[in-house]
């Protein structure tokens, strides 16, 4: 790959990435809420998430999603209600009032869901099957084809890292003050909350709407 296309994917790669969505969203939250490492763990998450695209995708068995329109709608619903649960767990949660209290979510959870959470966003799966290819070489045969993509997956997952972690730590600096503010834990339930069922809405208005078409 010569120095333009390397400098037009990472470039693209920034754009398409950083923009907010889904996966920032939730790694703003746990740096928000519960601080650095929460955060840093996230986005590692998150990346373990694009680690499975990357593979599938160099495989080609994320076209199966792409050429099936009611698997692609199957998996964006089953998204948008993990997001929903989320929220719907938040409201529930156990209320300690008092200033800077807030519910600490053990690491593992926090990684487990942040890895789920990037895995049933079906986009991100297309984002690698359209975006990958675009700068693999023509004509190549099967062999370097599955390693190109392998080696652009993790390029972009160095920069997707990257990203994240300037939200987990940008989140977290406003964090500290949020966290120091003299809100209840229902009030934070609540805002995180309503962020989490915000995306699922969205996820879901997303797979349901073609089909009034």
């Amino acid at each position: 790959m010569g120095i333009g296309r390397a400098l037009g994917m990472v470039g693209a790669t920034v754009v398409l990435v950083g923009m907010p969505g889904p996966n920032n969203i939730y790694i703003s939250l746990r740096s928000l809420t519960q601080g650095r490492r929460a955060g840093v763990v996230s986005a590692l998450a998150i990346e373990t998430g694009s680690l499975v695209y990357v593979v599938v995708t160099s495989l080609g068995l994320v076209a199966l999603v792409q050429a099936s329109p009611a698997l692609f709608t199957a998996i964006t619903v089953a998204g948008g209600l993990y997001l929903a649960f989320l929220g719907i767990k938040l409201l529930r949660a156990p209320i300690t009032d008092g200033p800077g209290s807030i519910r600490i979510a053990p690491l593992g959870r926090v990684f487990r869901e942040g890895v789920l959470v990037n895995l049933l966003n079906p986009k991100a799966a297309l984002f690698f099957l359209a975006f990958l290819p675009q700068f693999t070489t023509r004509g190549a045969g099967p062999d370097r084809l599955r390693t190109e993509m392998l080696v652009l997956g993790l390029a972009v997952m160095v920069i997707g890292l990257a990203l994240d972690l300037s939200y987990a730590l940008g989140a977290d600096a406003l964090g500290r003050r949020f966290r120091s503010l003299r809100t209840t834990s229902r009030a934070r339930n609540r805002l995180v909350a309503i962020v989490y069922l915000g995306l699922a809405l969205f996820a879901l208005t997303t797979a349901i709407a073609p089909s009034f078409h």
